[in-house]
């Protein structure tokens, strides 16, 4: 059962990594940059260290 629990909780996480990455590149420019601070272009970055650690 280990194997199994492993895997549906890797598939998870790159579901959320998945959409983390997809709303970031979404968000308008102006929203991001001057009101958040992020780039776009780093949505992988940022997805990675949200979901990831």
């Amino acid at each position: 059962m280990t194997m199994f629990t492993t895997l549906r909780d890797r598939l998870a996480k790159r579901a959320a990594y998945n959409r983390t990455r997809a709303e970031i590149a979404r968000l308008p420019h102006d929203l991001a940059v001057e009101d958040l601070g992020l780039c776009p272009g780093d949505a992988k970055e940022i997805a990675a260290r949200a979901v990831y650690g």
